[in-house]
């Protein structure tokens, strides 16, 4: 299933989350992988200094398995399905971990690229210039 998660990066958590980025290790440990790696590049933030992304999540809870490991460095504010479950291949048991594939959550990610700009190049501009993202 797909979700749209809008978040905040945590007070002075910057640097951190980036360095987590850029040396791979977001995420080690989970069972999404790279999937982690993947979200941030397609991240996009607001003006309002909140960041989205869209999350593929087989968890019966959302987020169960990757709470903890955004947790540390975001304040996640919504968790949105993206999709309509009926029409999930995966969960109307058509396909079983159909999403992981599915062109939905490309199409999903290409749409979000026409909101805010790219999480990534903003949390590197902020991790140079001393700026917080708002």
């Amino acid at each position: 299933m797909r979700y749209l998660i809008k978040a905040r990066v945590k007070s002075g958590q910057e640097k951190v989350l980036l360095r987590a980025i850029c040396d791979g290790t977001l995420g080690q440990g989970s069972i999404a992988g790279d999937e982690y790696q993947d979200d941030m590049q397609h991240a996009r933030v607001g003006d309002d200094g909140t960041v989205q992304w869209v999350e593929v999540c087989f968890c019966a809870t959302p987020l169960q398995e990757e709470s903890p490991y955004w947790e540390e460095y975001f304040e996640i504010l919504s968790v949105k399905a993206a999709h309509a479950r009926k029409n999930c291949r995966h969960e109307n048991g058509t396909e079983p971990w159909a999403c992981s594939n599915c062109d939905c959550t490309r199409r999903l990610e290409a749409r979000l690229q026409n909101w805010g700009e790219s999480f990534l190049t903003t949390l590197c501009r902020q991790a140079s210039t001393g700026k917080k993202l708002k």
